[in-house]
């Protein structure tokens, strides 16, 4: 909320009144003043200066009202205005930074949908985790592969980066599938990861997620080992995975929906998703308490997020890609980190706010 000081400057300079300085001129009272001030013909007397000032203060915000007035009228909903749309939430966020953006909103209960570059292929980082979860559990439904058959973890395993395996845990140490997958989201960790994608295979994420209408959806390689790469091409340019933020939205809309596995284990990714861990991007715009399940990735030129996120409007779908970042900094304010935060904060503001009324016929 505006502070009522700033909105009386707002009124008295916007509205072609005066300067602030003449403003503040006009209602101090000198010291001659004090002892010149004689009763007013109003209903009310100024017995004091202080009682002058108020009333003089009084009068010029009754002209900057009224002159107020019309604008409003011409408006009375502010459905003009830029920040009452999505978009005009949005665009001012995409036009301010310094790299390339990609974004896709949709509200699951309204339809009420955004797209900026939302067809455009993009690096994903460890987001793709997220679809070789969704394949994870898809092979389980289908007797594929057992999520409860324990894995060894081996020396030529464990891989840089994110995660807990590689520093905690010792090579012949033996985890359950299932627990990997969790380790995956909640920690994204990398030496979880590649040992789900030996259970799964690694080019089985891609052919699964086009067969259900996410064809540029794809993890090319294990973590650290371009030399695995399926997709040698897709790899040189995109590194560990790509998407499309549109094709993100509808995968999220479409584990919400029950529609990618049976409703249990939907149930049991999306738990997963609400742990993880990266409190940088979508959590740190959002007020406290929001519930939301989202995965996220990291690399040096690029920040990404996807997930779903409660409004009080209805649950949103959101996904952000970004890439050739000018920011690299590892550090939690990189400015990836905080267009996710700040995206995240525009969709729930928004989704957080009652529609005005459609006017009654007469």
């Amino acid at each position: 909320m505006i502070p009522a000081g700033d909105r009386i400057r707002r009124l008295w300079i916007g509205r072609g009144v005066g300067t602030w300085d003449n403003f503040r001129a006009a209602c101090a009272t000198s010291d001659d003043e004090k002892s010149r001030s004689k009763p007013m013909s109003f209903r009310f007397r100024a017995s004091t200066p202080s009682r002058l000032r108020v009333q003089r203060l009084a009068a010029f915000l009754l002209i900057a009202a009224a002159r107020s007035l019309p604008a409003l009228a011409d408006d009375p909903a502010g459905a003009t205005r830029p920040a009452a749309t999505l978009a005009g939430r949005l665009d001012p966020l995409i036009r301010a930074y310094k790299g390339k953006v990609a974004i896709a909103v949709k509200n699951l209960k309204t339809g009420e949908e955004f797209h900026h570059r939302g067809g455009e292929v993009m690096p994903t980082a460890s987001l793709i985790k997220f679809p070789v979860m969704v394949e994870a559990y898809r092979q389980a439904s289908q007797g594929k592969i057992d999520l409860d058959a324990r894995v060894a973890l081996r020396v030529e395993d464990k891989v840089p980066g994110s995660g807990v395996l590689t520093d905690h845990f010792s090579a012949g140490d033996r985890i359950a599938l299932k627990d990997a997958v969790r380790l995956m989201i909640m920690f994204s960790d990398n030496t979880a990861t590649n040992l789900v994608l030996d259970a799964i295979g690694i080019g089985a994420t891609a052919a699964t997620m086009e067969s259900l209408g996410y064809p540029n959806t794809k993890i090319h390689s294990k973590v650290f080992r371009r030399d695995t790469s399926v997709f040698p091409e897709r790899s040189k340019k995109y590194g560990l995975g790509s998407t499309t933020a549109d094709e993100m939205v509808r995968l999220c809309q479409a584990l919400h929906e029950h529609r990618l596995v049976s409703p249990a284990a939907s149930d049991r990714m999306l738990e997963h998703l609400r742990t993880c861990d990266d409190r940088d991007k979508f959590p740190r715009g959002l007020p406290y308490g929001t519930k939301l399940a989202f995965k996220t990735g990291s690399v040096d030129d690029a920040r990404t997020c996807a997930g779903l996120i409660e409004c009080p409007g209805g649950t949103v779908a959101v996904c952000v890609l970004t890439c050739e970042n000018e920011d690299r900094r590892w550090v939690p304010d990189n400015a990836g980190n905080l267009l996710c935060a700040e995206v995240a904060r525009a969709v729930f503001d928004h989704f957080s706010v009652t529609p005005p009324a459609s006017p009654k016929p007469h």
